[in-house]
């Protein structure tokens, strides 16, 4: 039954969510999509982008089917839309999850006409049965979600995204509709190229969150930090980011150790037990997920209070997304990254035997977030900025650390015109790290092969050494002197605006770099103090946590935390006056209203209510007795490979506590088992190498021997050389 007005549409929302009025663009997509026309839709996490797609779900006839690349984030937003609707068939999925029987249960309900929204993984989708199933089906339209995952630009690229234009013109002709959180200019034009939608409406929302706080910390004492913050924030929920899988166990346990409720969540769990740490994190048995970077999570949770970053991630794109899982109820959201360039070059490695184009993607998408962790600009200024929007600095209101506490700022008129000079003379062909090398007289291969070094230019600005010149190119790519082209990997060319300066200069500041090695002090707290009855609400919240267990779903399911704040203010009594509070609508309301009806009369009677009328951190294990096991088992001469096996240690485990032992002083003899390995000529070379070298780094190790050793071989030796000569 569609709709073509904006009263019917307010009076469907209110009946199926219980909100009163439709946020940002909502309306407008909505009505995009009731019109038949294919929809594109670029909104940020937390400002509504489900309801773009659920609401014209329910009201239209057929079933709308949703491409979602997660099968943790289908399940979430089924049980979502499950919590709003009498009749639990009015949304399925279809993935690898279920069975034979799960799955024509869901074709039963399709067909009967009970499900509005199908959700499905695009590898499914690909499926032969499934695309003859949907072919005699009455289709709504069709909705991609994660819509960024079409672009090889896209942080999360998936080859089967690719394929879905093709599959959906062989199922049936009905609207599409992309959404997606996070699209730069360039991924937005090859989701539109790739889906066929170039004449699609397009609704793009501004990708300002202004109730997320960012913060960048260099990495010192992170773990003291973290278990203070979370301390600070008792009871609130959070997601901790780690790069490896193993940082993710070990951070987990030392939160526990603690007296944190943490798990992980990381590829390398069983699905069963990551299915398990994801509900209870939903249910509120845990306060903290931690999880890897690289997979990422479904969680479609409202109420994250914080997101910390113990390793910054490999783009941008990705930084706002994890982010953006912080208050997307409009609550505190808390941001908080620690930065060290070490995780930098870890994700450089990992580029290393892709295809040249994708490393050469992947070090422009690295060299972004390098330059957001180090600027002293506006954190969201800059994101803004790479998202292709404007933003005025003063907007900020101290929501990032480096409005909160500015740095000092330079003229810089003479600086910006020596860039654009270089540029100029470079015929607008080179990148930002060529331009800084330039500048400031540093000669590399590439300089000196092309014979730049005899320009003018070279050396032009050579006061600044190269780390302040990438600040003035990062920061005059904000002023938009210059600008960045995505297609040639980061080509630097000059903008009209830089035209116009280069014409008529004029007197412009520029902030210092900020020297990240002189920041201490504990992370800033921006929690603000509620104005709600407390004691009703912590009475409501275990209410909730009760009825969400009951019923087998996630608290936020039952009723989110606004909600329940807005019952704490105005004390609803009635169905009638349950149904006025935000977020409760007359589905929830008849649902799980009564006992929550219950506990606030007799609130309200018992405390004569006037109801209104309109920090020391635990290590995580004392590792004494197996230093003692090693030290007496390499004494023995035992293999070292038995010895990690009695430990129940990977081999790997076992050098790091070997090097942990000799680096504390203790000496320890691996003669006998480094001589099985290596001839003493070898051994001579590389025990000299380590003596003559000005690094103890691995990775120039094996590098200088130009890969004649294994890293294995490298990592004994280097033992050998600091048991010898260190102790």
């Amino acid at each position: 039954m569609p709709t073509s007005n904006v009263i019917d549409l307010n009076e469907r929302l209110k009946h199926f969510f219980g909100f009163d009025k439709f946020k940002g663009n909502q309306e407008k997509i909505i009505q995009s999509v009731l019109d038949k026309k294919d929809t594109f839709v670029i909104m940020p996490t937390g400002g509504g982008k489900s309801m773009c797609y659920q609401l014209p779900a329910l009201i239209e006839t057929g079933t709308a089917v949703i491409v979602s690349p997660l099968i943790a984030l289908m399940k979430n937003q089924v049980d979502a839309i499950r919590q709003f609707c009498q009749d639990d068939s009015v949304a399925h999925f279809l993935n690898s999850s279920l069975n034979k029987g799960d799955v024509q249960r869901v074709k039963d309900d399709v067909t009967a006409g009970k499900t509005k929204l199908l959700y499905v993984a695009p590898e499914s989708l690909t499926k032969q049965d499934y695309i003859n199933f949907l072919r005699q089906t009455e289709l709504s339209f069709f909705a991609i979600d994660e819509a960024h995952c079409i672009s090889e630009w896209g942080h999360d690229f998936r080859p089967e995204y690719r394929r879905l234009k093709e599959i959906m013109t062989a199922i049936t002709d009905v609207p599409v509709m992309a959404l997606t959180a996070t699209a730069t200019p360039k991924v937005q034009i090859d989701i539109q190229k790739t889906l066929g939608m170039k004449d699609a409406n397009l609704f793009k929302s501004s990708f300002n969150r202004d109730n997320l706080y960012y913060e960048v910390r260099p990495k010192q004492d992170v773990e003291k930090q973290v278990v203070q913050y979370i301390k600070q924030h008792e009871g609130k929920s959070g997601v901790i980011y780690c790069l490896s899988r193993k940082m993710v166990e070990k951070f987990a346990e030392l939160l526990v150790v603690n007296g944190i409720k943490a798990l992980p969540y990381h590829a390398g769990l069983d699905a069963k037990t990551r299915s398990k740490h994801q509900d209870m994190f939903l249910m509120e048995d845990a306060d903290v997920i931690v999880a890897t970077i690289a997979f990422g999570m479904g969680i479609d949770k409202p109420d994250v209070r914080f997101v910390i970053h113990h390793d910054i991630p490999k783009s941008i794109e990705g930084y706002y997304q994890e982010t953006g899982r912080a208050g997307r109820d409009g609550g505190e959201g808390n941001c908080i990254a620690f930065y060290s360039y070490k995780d930098v070059e870890k994700l450089e490695k990992f580029l290393q035997g892709k295809p040249i184009s994708e490393q050469e993607i992947g070090r422009q998408l690295l060299s972004d977030i390098v330059s957001f962790s180090e600027t002293s600009v506006c954190r969201r200024k800059y994101i803004l900025h790479y998202f292709g929007e404007d933003y005025e600095v003063e907007d900020c209101n101290e929501k990032c650390d480096n409005c909160k506490d500015p740095k000092e700022q330079f003229e810089a008129k003479d600086l910006i015109l020596k860039l654009l000079k270089t540029v100029v003379a470079l015929s607008e062909q080179q990148k930002a790290k060529y331009l800084g090398d330039m500048i400031s007289g540093t000669k590399n291969n590439e300089i000196t092969n092309y014979r730049h070094d005899e320009l003018e230019v070279f050396g032009i600005g050579k006061e600044k050494d190269k780390k302040a010149w990438n600040s003035i190119i990062r920061q005059s790519l904000l002023q938009g002197f210059i600008k960045k082209e995505v297609e040639s990997y980061g080509i630097i060319k000059i903008t009209e605006k830089g035209k116009a300066f280069l014409e008529k200069p004029f007197d412009i500041s520029l902030f210092m770099e900020r020297d990240y090695s002189m920041l201490t002090g504990p992370i800033i707290d921006t929690n603000k103090n509620s104005v709600v009855d407390e004691m009703l609400f912590k009475l409501l919240k275990d209410l909730t946590k009760k009825v969400s267990k009951e019923k087998s779903i996630p608290p936020f399911a039952v009723f989110q935390q606004l909600s329940l704040q807005e019952m704490c203010i105005h004390y609803p009594l009635t169905q009638d006056e349950l149904k006025n509070i935000s977020g409760v609508g007359a589905g929830k309301a008849k649902r799980f209203g009564e006992p929550f009806l219950k506990l606030i009369e007799k609130y309200v009677d018992e405390n004569n209510i006037d109801r209104p009328n309109d920090f020391v951190v635990k290590s995580v294990a004392n590792k004494s007795a197996l230093k003692i096991h090693i030290i007496t088992s390499i004494d023995k001469k035992s293999d070292l490979a038995d010895i990690a096996s009695q430990n129940n240690i990977k081999f790997d485990e076992l050098l790091v506590e070997v090097e942990t032992i000799v680096n504390s002083g203790t000496k320890i003899n691996l003669n006998y088992y480094i001589d099985e390995m290596l001839e003493e000529e070898e051994q001579e070379e590389i025990f000299e190498y380590f003596m003559e070298s000005d690094t103890d780094s691995l990775e120039k190790a094996y590098e200088e021997f130009e890969e004649e050793y294994e890293e294995e071989e490298l990592r004994l030796m280097r033992i050998k050389f600091m048991s010898e000569v260190a102790n």
